[in-house]
C-alpha cells in the first residue's frame, strides 16, 4: 500500500487558497468556521468533492489538484489527486473524481500517509516529513477540526458536509472571515448551477455572488468619453502667465563638485523658451503629428524640448545615450522622426547613429546642443556649415505661442515597450490621458501648487511624464537631482530633505536606492507614488522609515494604459503605524483611479467577469487609454479591444445629445467616443474588498527590476546566432528570490563550434553533471552570445545566466517542459566556477594578469553577484554578468566595507568593466585615500602604493618574513638584562588606540611608588602640542585621563613605515640613547584588506621600530601581537589534543610553524610575519616578549569599551533581533586594563633574561559564547536562544525583509557564514604571562598572576555603560541581576556622542 502512495503523491501540488493576510511562521494557524446550508436536497458526498476541486482550480490556476477525504465518518484520510483542465464538463469531473476516490479507498491503511511522508523525508534527506496536502473534503463526525493526524502535513482549508449542511474550518491567520463567507456562496452557487446542468464547462460556471457586486466594477457604465480637460501645453502657458514669476525647475548642485551651483527657472522663462523650440520646429518644417526625437539628458534641457515639442504641436520621443548605438538606431527606425534636438549635455550621437540618420531617415529639423543658460536664454547650437546659433533668429518668438491647436485623440508621445520579434513597438499617447486624471488625484491625494515634485524617473521611460506633468498642471515646482545624488549610495534622501520633496514618483528599484543605507529623515515628503514593478512591503517599510508622514501610493498602469491607472494607498507611518503589518509581501494593484476599470475577465469565457479570488487576465477599461502602436494595426486590434460588454454606439449618441459648441478640440482630429479595454496579458485576482492583486503573466512578457521584457524578443535574437540550434528563455528566482533571466540553449554542431568548446576532465567529480559540463565546456560560446545578444538589446534583456543542454526536454504535447529545465544551484555554480579556474587556458591565464586591485575588485564582484560566473576577466562587465542597479548599491557597500573607498554609484555604469572600474578606484586611493592605524587612533598616507602592489603581488607571507628577515635586520641586537635603578623611559607605538591608552595608564599609575617611568607617546600629529592633545582626548573619551600625567610624556613624531621614522639623525640619536623600553602596540588593523596592503603599517613598520632597539643604548623589546596569528585549523587540533593530555593548550614556546600556511586573513599573517622577524632578531640577541592577547574588553571598573567591536556589535545586534546564537565555544575576552597590565609587566619583567618569549593572555575564566550573549536575559532584555541556523535566518529576515538596520549589518558577511566553526579557538597556556605578572607585583603590589576574565558580573558593568553612551536600550523586563551603577563624565560623554571611542582594536 505504501508503495501505490509513493508513487501516486510523487511531488504534488500543495494547492493554497487565494488568502488574505501573511503566511504565519512555522505553519502556525488559529481555527475558524463558518457554516452555510443548502436547500436543494442532500448533495451527493462525491457530487461535492468534485464541485470543491473545481472551485480550487478555478480559484488558484493549478492543473494538478491534491485534496484529502475520507470514505465515511471518522475513518482515516486519503487522498484524491486530480489533473483538470479547462475544458472539461461537470460531468466528466465527476467521473475522474469517482475514479480516483474509489481506486484511493482501496489503498486505506490507518498509517499509510504518515508513514509515506515519512519515506519521503528519508528518500530526500529532508529535516522533517513533506506534507501531502493542504485542503480536504470530508463527512461530517464529532471530532472534526482544522488539524490533521498525518504526520507532516498542514490544512489551510477543510469542509465536512453531511450533505446539506457545510461546514468550513480554516486558518483565521490566513483567510479573513468575509472570504470564506464568499467562497461558501460561490460553493453554493456552483453546486445549484451545475446540479441544473451537469454538461456545463467548469470553466464557465460564474462566480460573482449578490454580496459582491457592491465591490466590483461593472463594465457597462459610462466612464466620461468626452471629458477632455485641454492639453498640458496649453495648461502649462496659462500657469506661467498666471504665475510667471513662480518657480518651476530647480536643478541642484552637485555635492560632489565644488564648481557647480543649484540654478531655478521660473514659469514664465521655462515658457519663454520653450516658445522659441517649438516656434523654430513650426518654421523649419514640423507639422502636427511629426515625431521629434529628443536625444536627452536628465535636466531642466529635456523639459524645455518636450514643452517646445508639444507647442508645436508634434509628438516627442526620448532617447537613452546610454542604450547601444545599434539599439538606438532600432528606435528611430520604429519611430521615423522628422525631428532631431539634441541636449548638450546628453553628449554627442555615435557615429553609427550619425550615418543612419543620414541614410535613412528624413530629418528636417535639428536643434543639436540645446542648452538653456543661467539667465533662462536658449543656445542651439550650429548646424553643419553654419556661423551662428541655430536659435539665433528665433529668440524673437521667446513671447509668442505657436498657435498650434491639438485634440484629445492628437499625439504628443512616442514611447517603447519590447516587441517578440526583436524589434520594440513604438507606443502613440494620446492628448486626452495627459490631464484628465490631475484633478482627481490633487483632490484625492493633497496635491497642490505648494508641492515640490522629483525628476527621478528613467528619461526614456514613460514614467518620467509623470515627472514633468503632474507639478506643470497644478503650477508646482521640480526638482532635478544630480547623477551623483541619485547614484551615490545614502545621498539621495539628504538630496530630498535638503530641498523639501513633497510628492515624489519611483519605480521600486529607485525606492531601494533611495532608502539604502539612508539615514536621513525626510519629514516633508507626504505621497510617493510607485510604478513599473512589484512593490514589496519590505520597500515600503524601508521607505516609511525615513520618511514617516509619507502615504505610499502603488499604481498599476503599462506604457499602453497612459495615465490610466489604478491605485492602492498605505497609510503613512504617523497616520497608522500597524497599517502594513497584516498586509501580504506584495502590495496589491488597488483599484481604478477615477473612471478608469480594472477588469478581471474570466479566460476561458470573456463574457464574464472574475469573481472574488478567481485568476483571470486584466483588462484596463478607460477613456484615457493610448492610441495603440505605431503601424501595427493587427497588434492594436488585438490587444486595444473594443468593449464587448456594451453597445459602443450608446456612447456616441449620448455625446451627441451632450455637447457643447465651446468645445473647438472636437474640429481638431477628434475621433468621437471610444469604450476601449487595454488586454494587459497580467493575470490577478480580485480581492474581497475589490482590490486587485497580481499573480503572474498570460504571456512571455515579464518586468525585472522595472523594465519590461518581451521573452520572445530574446528568444528571436538568441535563435539568430550562428551557433545556437535551439533556445528558449525563461525567468526564475535565484537563491535570494531576485527574478533572473536564463536562457537554455543546445549549440549547432558545427566545425566553428570547435573554437568555442573547452575540453573537461570527466575524472573529476563535479564534472560529471551536465550542468557543470555544460557551463565549463561553453563558457567561452556562453561569452560570445552574451557580446552578440548586447548588439541586439538592451542591457537590461540580456540573459544572466546561459546554460547549454544536449537537448531540451519536452512534453508529451510536443512542447518545450519549462518545470523540467533545471536552475543552477548555488553548489553547481561553485563547481562551475572551480573548474573554470583550474583549467589552464586563455581565458585563466588572462585572469592570472589581474592587477592586485583587479582581483580585489573581481572578488567583490563575486561575492555580490547573486549567480556566480565560470569566471571573470579583465573586460568583462559587471552588468553582463548579472548586476544591475540595486546589485550595484551592493557593490558600492562592499567596496567602502572592504577596500575604505567611498565612490558614487555612477561609476559602475560608466566604467562597467573590472579594468575600468578598478582603474577609478585607483584613482580615489591615489588622490588621498587615508588609512586607519586604529589603535594608535592614526592615519598614514600609504606611500608609493604602485611600486608596494607590483612587489607585494602574490606574496606569500611566510616566504616574505623568512626573506625580509635575511635582508631587514641588524647583525645583532644588545639588549637590557633587567631594569635600570634609575628613570625608564619606555617608548609606546599606538598610544591614541583603545589599547594603548590604557598601556599609557598603567605605566604611569601602577608602579609609581617605586618606579620612575616616562612614557615616550609615538603619535601622528602636526607637532607634539597636538599630539599630546589627540592622547589627552583619548583618555578622557574611556575615562582614564589624569593631567598629571602631562609632566611625563614625550611626544614622538614620525612615520613608523620608514625608516628611521622618517627623523634628522640627531633625532634619531637622541631617541635610541634614551630609550630603555620598546612597546610595539601600534598596528594597521583591517579584516579585509590582504597582506600586501597591510606589510608596510605592520610588517615593515615592525621592523623598523625593531631595529631601533639595536641602535644606541641597550633595550628590553615588547611585541603585542594577536592570537590570529594562531587561526588555523592546526591549532584547534592541537589544543584539543593538549588539553586531552591535561595541558594548558598551546604552548608559549610554540614556534608557529602550524600557522605558516593557512591563515586566512590579512591580519594575521602580518602579526605571524612580523612574529617571525622578531624571534630571528631573539636569535640575534634580542631580548624582550612578545604579547598574543585575544579580545579586548572594556575597562573592568568602568565598563568604557571600544564599541567598534565584534563582540560588541554581537551583543547589539543579537539584543536588536531578541534572540542569540546557542554557540558553546569559549571566547578569549579579557578586560582591556588586565591586557594592558600583562603588556607593561612582559615588557619590564620579560619571563625570560636569557632570551626572547612569548607571553599569551588568557581569561580566567573563559567564558562561552552563549553565556557572554545570555547576559542579557540575565540583566532583563526579552532575549531567547536559539539553534544558529534559526538565529542567521532570523537575522537575513530582520535586515532585509523587514527593513531594519542591525549593528551586525557591516558584519553579515561573517556572522551568517559559520559563526560556530569561525568562533572556535585554541586553548592557550599563559605560564609566561604569570610569570611576569609575580615579578611585576614587587613594583605593583597587586599579583595578578591567576588572571582576569569576564564573567556575569563583569557583563553587567559593561551592559551599565553601553546603556549609558546610549549603544544599548534600557532592558524592558526584570532579570535576575541587577544591573551596577556606573560613573561617566559629561566630557567622556560629550566626545563619545561625536565618534570617539569607536575605533578598531588591535586585538583578536
Amino acid at each position: 500500500m505504501t508503495d501505490f502512495w509513493l508513487n501516486y503523491l510523487d511531488n504534488p501540488t500543495l494547492s493554497v487558497l487565494p488568502h488574505d493576510f501573511l503566511k504565519p511562521a512555522n505553519n502556525k494557524s488559529v481555527e475558524g468556521t463558518y457554516t452555510f446550508n443548502i436547500d436543494n436536497g442532500s448533495t451527493d458526498f462525491k457530487f461535492g468533492l468534485a464541485v470543491f476541486a473545481a472551485l480550487v482550480y478555478r480559484l488558484t490556476g493549478d492543473e494538478d489538484i491534491v485534496i484529502a477525504t475520507d470514505e465515511s465518518a471518522n475513518t482515516p484520510e486519503f487522498i484524491v489527486r486530480l489533473n483538470l483542465t479547462p475544458e472539461l464538463t461537470f460531468q466528466e469531473l465527476v467521473s475522474k473524481i469517482t475514479k480516483e476516490y474509489e481506486n484511493s479507498i482501496s489503498q486505506i491503511n490507518y498509517k499509510a500517509l504518515s508513514e509515506v511522508s515519512h519515506r519521503i523525508k528519508e528518500a530526500k534527506g529532508l529535516d522533517e516529513n513533506p506534507g501531502l496536502f493542504r485542503l480536504s473534503y470530508q463527512h461530517a463526525h464529532s471530532n472534526q477540526q482544522l488539524n490533521t493526524t498525518v504526520e507532516g502535513s498542514i490544512r489551510d482549508l477543510a469542509i465536512y458536509t453531511d450533505g446539506t449542511k457545510f461546514t468550513i474550518y480554516y486558518n483565521a491567520l490566513l483567510y479573513s472571515h468575509e472570504r470564506i463567507v464568499i467562497f461558501g456562496e460561490q460553493f453554493a452557487q456552483y453546486l445549484t448551477t451545475v446540479s441544473n446542468d451537469t454538461n456545463t464547462v467548469i470553466t464557465k460556471v460564474n462566480l460573482i455572488t449578490d454580496s459582491q457586486k457592491k465591490n466590483l466594477p461593472d463594465p457597462t457604465i459610462d466612464l466620461d468619453w468626452s471629458g477632455y480637460r485641454g492639453a498640458i501645453q496649453d495648461i502649462f502657458m496659462d500657469n506661467a502667465n498666471k504665475h510667471p514669476d513662480r518657480t518651476c525647475v530647480v536643478e541642484t548642485e552637485s555635492f560632489l563638485d565644488s564648481n557647480s551651483k543649484t540654478r531655478s527657472f521660473t514659469y514664465q522663462q521655462i515658457n519663454q523658451a520653450s516658445n522659441v523650440v517649438g516656434n523654430y520646429l513650426k518654421e523649419t518644417g514640423i507639422k502636427k503629428g511629426d515625431i521629434v526625437m529628443i536625444y536627452a539628458y536628465r535636466g531642466v534641457d529635456l523639459m524645455i524640448a518636450v514643452m517646445g515639442v508639444l507647442k508645436a504641436g508634434a509628438t516627442f520621443s526620448v532617447i537613452d545615450p546610454a542604450y547601444p548605438p545599434a539599439r538606438q538606431n532600432i528606435y528611430l527606425s520604429v519611430a521615423k522622426p522628422k525631428g532631431l534636438i539634441g541636449l548638450e549635455k546628453a553628449g554627442t550621437l555615435d557615429q553609427l547613429v550619425v550615418d543612419y540618420i543620414g541614410s535613412e531617415l528624413d530629418v528636417i529639423s535639428t536643434i543639436p546642443q540645446l542648452k538653456v543658460q543661467d539667465d533662462g536664454t536658449l543656445v542651439g547650437g550650429k548646424l553643419e556649415g553654419a556661423d551662428n546659433d541655430c536659435l539665433n533668429d528665433y529668440q524673437k518668438f521667446k513671447d509668442q505661442p505657436t498657435g498650434v491647436i491639438v485634440g484629445p485623440d492628437s499625439n504628443p508621445t512616442l514611447s517603447f515597450t519590447s516587441g517578440s520579434e526583436g524589434i520594440p513597438k513604438g507606443v502613440l499617447g494620446r492628448h486626452y490621458s495627459l490631464a484628465y486624471y490631475f484633478p482627481w488625484m490633487a483632490k484625492r491625494f493633497g496635491l497642490s501648487e505648494k508641492d515640490k515634485f522629483t525628476m527621478l524617473s528613467g528619461i526614456a521611460h514613460d514614467p518620467i511624464q509623470r515627472d514633468m506633468f503632474t507639478p506643470l498642471f497644478l503650477g508646482a515646482q521640480l526638482l532635478v537631482p544630480t547623477a551623483d545624488d541619485i547614484g551615490t549610495p545614502g545621498k539621495l534622501a539628504d538630496w530630498m530633505a535638503k530641498y523639501g520633496a513633497t510628492v515624489t514618483h519611483l519605480t521600486p528599484a529607485m525606492g531601494q536606492l533611495l532608502s539604502a543605507q539612508a539615514t536621513t529623515a525626510i519629514p516633508s515628503l507626504h505621497h510617493a507614488f510607485f510604478v513599473g514593478d512589484i512593490l514589496t512591503k519590505r520597500d515600503c517599510l524601508r521607505l516609511q522609515s525615513l520618511a514617516e508622514n509619507v502615504f505610499i501610493v502603488n499604481m498599476y498602469g503599462t506604457t499602453e494604459t497612459q495615465r490610466s491607472v489604478s491605485y492602492f494607498e498605505i497609510k503613512s507611518r504617523k497616520a497608522d503605524p500597524t497599517y502594513l503589518k497584516n498586509l501580504k509581501d506584495v502590495m496589491p494593484a488597488g483599484t481604478g483611479m477615477h473612471n478608469v476599470q480594472l477588469l478581471v475577465v474570466n479566460r476561458n469565457d470573456r463574457s464574464q467577469t472574475c469573481g472574488v479570488g478567481e485568476v483571470g487576465e486584466i483588462y484596463v477599461r478607460a477613456a484615457g487609454l493610448a492610441e495603440g502602436y505605431r503601424g501595427l494595426p493587427d497588434l492594436n486590434a488585438a490587444k486595444f479591444i473594443t468593449n464587448w460588454y456594451v453597445n459602443p454606439d450608446k456612447w456616441i449618441e449620448q455625446d451627441e445629445a451632450n455637447k457643447n459648441s465651446s468645445e473647438t478640440w472636437r474640429e481638431h482630429g477628434w475621433l468621437k467616443p471610444r469604450d476601449r479595454m487595454y488586454r494587459s496579458g497580467d493575470l490577478g485576482r480580485y480581492l474581497p474588498d475589490g482590490n486587485v492583486e497580481c499573480c503572474g503573466r498570460a504571456d512571455d512578457q515579464v518586468k525585472i527590476r522595472g523594465f519590461r521584457i518581451e521573452l520572445g524578443e530574446i528568444d528571436t535574437h538568441l535563435s539568430q546566432h550562428p551557433l545556437v540550434r535551439e533556445n528558449v528563455t525563461l525567468v526564475r528566482r535565484d537563491k535570494n528570490e531576485e527574478p533572473t533571466l536564463i536562457s537554455y540553449i543546445v549549440p549547432k554542431d558545427s566545425p566553428e563550434l570547435k573554437t568555442f568548446k573547452a575540453d573537461v576532465d570527466d575524472s573529476i567529480e563535479e564534472a560529471n553533471d551536465p550542468i557543470v559540463k555544460g557551463l565549463v565546456a561553453y563558457r567561452e560560446l556562453i561569452k560570445d552570445i552574451k557580446g552578440y545578444l548586447k548588439k541586439k538589446l538592451a542591457s537590461y534583456a540580456i540573459p544572466t545566466i546561459i546554460v547549454p543542454l544536449v537537448k531540451l526536454p519536452l512534453n508529451p504535447n510536443g512542447k518545450v517542459d519549462k518545470p523540467k529545465l533545471p536552475f543552477p544551484d548555488t553548489a553547481q555554480l561553485a563547481a562551475v566556477a572551480k573548474l573554470s579556474v583550474s583549467s589552464h587556458d586563455a581565458q585563466a591565464a588572462e585572469e592570472e594578469n589581474l592587477t592586485k586591485l583587479e582581483e580585489q575588485i573581481r572578488d567583490l564582484w563575486l561575492d555580490v553577484l547573486p549567480n556566480r560566473p565560470a569566471t571573470i576577466s579583465k573586460d568583462d562587465s559587471f552588468f553582463d554578468l548579472g548586476g544591475h542597479s540595486i546589485l550595484g548599491t551592493r557593490m558600492i557597500f562592499e567596496l567602502r566595507k572592504k577596500l575604505n573607498v567611498e565612490i558614487p554609484l555612477g561609476v559602475i555604469f560608466k566604467n562597467p568593466t573590472v579594468e575600468q572600474f578598478a582603474k577609478e578606484v585607483e584613482k580615489v586611493i591615489k588622490g588621498g585615500q587615508d588609512f586607519q592605524l586604529a589603535d594608535e587612533g592614526k592615519t598614514i598616507q600609504e606611500e608609493n602604493k604602485d611600486v608596494a602592489d607590483s612587489q607585494s603581488e602574490n606574496l606569500n607571507y611566510a616566504e616574505d618574513a623568512k626573506e625580509l628577515s635575511k635582508s631587514a635586520l641588524l647583525e645583532s641586537y644588545s639588549s637590557l638584562k633587567q631594569l635600570p635603578s634609575g628613570s625608564i623611559n619606555v617608548f609606546v607605538t599606538g598610544a591614541t588606540g583603545f589599547l594603548g591608552s590604557f598601556i599609557v595608564r598603567d605605566l604611569l599609575t601602577a608602579r609609581n611608588k617605586n618606579l620612575d617611568i616616562k612614557v615616550y607617546a609615538h603619535v601622528r600629529a602636526s607637532s607634539k602640542e597636538a599630539g599630546l592633545q589627540r592622547l589627552r582626548q583619548t583618555g578622557i573619551t574611556y575615562g582614564i585621563w589624569d593631567e598629571n600625567w602631562a609632566e611625563k610624556i614625550e611626544i614622538v613624531l614620525g612615520d613608523l613605515s620608514k625608516e628611521k621614522f622618517g627623523l634628522d639623525n640627531s633625532q634619531w640619536l637622541d631617541l635610541t640613547n634614551n630609550i630603555d623600553v620598546i612597546i610595539h602596540n601600534g598596528a594597521f588593523v583591517h579584516w579585509v584588506y590582504p597582506y600586501s596592503q597591510l606589510r608596510d603599517a605592520n610588517v615593515i613598520g615592525t621592523i623598523n621600530v625593531l631595529n631601533m632597539a639595536g641602535e644606541g643604548k641597550a633595550k628590553f623589546f615588547s611585541f603585542v601581537s594577536s592570537t590570529s596569528a594562531l587561526d588555523t585549523d592546526y591549532f584547534v587540533n592541537l589544543s584539543d589534543e593538549l588539553l586531552a593530555q591535561g595541558k594548558n593548550g598551546i604552548s608559549e614556546a610554540d614556534d608557529l610553524q602550524g600557522s605558516a600556511k593557512g591563515l586566512g586573513n590579512g591580519y594575521g599573517q602580518s602579526k605571524w610575519a612580523a612574529e617571525y622577524i622578531i624571534r630571528r632578531a631573539g636569535e640575534r640577541g634580542l631580548k624582550g616578549c612578545i604579547t598574543r592577547p585575544g579580545y579586548v574588553t572594556g575597562f573592568s571598573k568602568t565598563g568604557a569599551s571600544n564599541t567598534d567591536d565584534f563582540l560588541l556589535r554581537m551583543l547589539k545586534g543579537s539584543a536588536e533581533l531578541g534572540l542569540y546564537p546557542d554557540i558553546t565555544n569559549n571566547v578569549n575576552m579579557v578586560p582591556v586594563d588586565h591586557v594592558a597590565r600583562v603588556v607593561t609587566a612582559t615588557a619590564l619583567n620579560p619571563p625570560s633574561s636569557e632570551e626572547l618569549t612569548v607571553a599569551h593572555v588568557t581569561g580566567h575564566p573563559r567564558i562561552q559564547f552563549n553565556d557572554f550573549l545570555g547576559c542579557l536575559k540575565a540583566y532583563g532584555y526579552e532575549i531567547n536562544p536559539v539553534d544558529y541556523p534559526v538565529w542567521t535566518s532570523a537575522l537575513e529576515k530582520f535586515v532585509t525583509e523587514e527593513s531594519k538596520e542591525s549593528a551586525l549589518f557591516p558584519l553579515l558577511h561573517f556572522v551568517l557564514d559559520n559563526l560556530p566553526q569561525d568562533t572556535k579557538a585554541p586553548e592557550l597556556d599563559d605560564s609566561n604571562a604569570a610569570k611576569s605578572l609575580k615579578q611585576d607585583s614587587k613594583y605593583t603590589g597587586e599579583d595578578f598572576s591567576a588572571g582576569k576574565g569576564v564573567d556575569l558580573d563583569q557583563t553587567g558593568v559593561y551592559i551599565s555603560y553601553l546603556i549609558k553612551i546610549g549603544f544599548l536600550p534600557k532592558p524592558t523586563g526584570t532579570g535576575e541581576k541587577k544591573l551596577p551603577e556606573v560613573e561617566i563624565s559629561d566630557e567622556s560623554l560629550k566626545l563619545i556622542s561625536g565618534g570617539a571611542g569607536a575605533r578598531g582594536s588591535a586585538a583578536k
